[in-house]
């Protein structure tokens, strides 16, 4: 095929020999098939911010990572030149984030480069060496559900592990390879330490599983394995072998707000009461 705008300096830099055929468009990016010397690969071309249906809203770059307070102010301004490194920090942070994730195990594609906007990554393949297709176009038994689904969960646990949430998991961003799910689309993974939305997130992507692989095995739509993980998490108690229920008990009781205000008075009091103990003593 006629090799597309956005991959001619690939193409050019000898990163890239040739553009077999594009293989999917997606929310925030276009996918391509592409030749690598002897190897087949897929690139990703990232859309614009201006044509992606997935929004750069605030409670995915909050607790990025960004070069410098010049860099976090442009942002936070909107200028051209800050706009212009939100792209950046967007892109890499899907490139940092499969680095991440797949040396603490994860089934993520194998990053190779990242150069003008164009992330070169491993083709995921089937058993008969097809691109592997999404979770969403794969005819389950309750049985396979099950099995896919337990996967999964583990891999949410080992990315928590690593520190990473995904932000936007479903069974669009999915695939099925010879071995099982591979997780796929990180550019709004987020640092679940420095993100305040961090558990929302987690229980977002854990009950969008649930909630799918429920068609199929109806028994995964009362659990509440986001909860349990995260209660491990925040106990420093989280690691790949934990063994999960999946029935977690929420606190139902009611925060005592008004007790909260007493104390936070009292405690306010009393430094009050010292300063002017101190004070009166010189």
């Amino acid at each position: 095929m006629k090799t597309p705008k956005r991959l001619e300096p690939l193409v050019q830099n000898g990163l890239v020999d040739e553009v077999l055929r594009q293989l999917m468009s997606g929310k925030e990016a276009v996918v391509y098939v592409v030749r690598c010397g002897d190897d087949v690969r897929c690139a990703k071309v990232y859309k614009e911010a201006n044509q992606r249906s997935f929004k750069q809203n605030a409670a995915y770059q909050e607790g990025r990572k960004v070069r410098g307070s010049r860099d976090a102010r442009a942002m936070e301004k909107g200028s051209r030149y800050g706009r212009k490194m939100a792209e950046e920090v967007w892109q890499t942070a899907e490139v940092d984030a499969l680095h991440r994730l797949a040396a603490a195990g994860v089934r993520v594609p194998q990053p190779y480069n990242c150069f003008e906007g164009v992330l070169l990554m491993e083709l995921v393949t089937d058993a008969a060496g097809h691109a592997a297709p999404r979770l969403n176009d794969v005819v389950l038994s309750a049985e396979v559900a099950l099995a896919y689904h337990a996967m999964l969960i583990k891999q949410v646990v080992l990315m928590l592990c690593a520190g990473v949430i995904h932000g936007d998991l479903s069974e669009y961003n999915i695939l099925v390879d010879a071995d099982g799910p591979v997780i796929i689309d990180l550019p709004q993974a987020v640092d679940a330490a420095g993100n305040n939305s961090a558990f929302s997130m987690l229980e977002r992507d854990v009950g969008n599983l649930a909630a799918y692989f429920g068609q199929f095995a109806p028994e995964l739509l009362n659990t509440d394995y986001a909860f349990e993980i995260w209660s491990h998490y925040e106990k420093g108690e989280l690691h790949p072998e934990v063994v999960l229920t999946g029935r977690a008990r929420r606190s139902e009781k009611k925060a005592d707000v008004r007790g909260l205000m007493r104390e936070i008075d009292s405690v306010k009091e009393e430094e009050l009461s010292r300063r002017r103990f101190q004070m009166e003593e010189d």
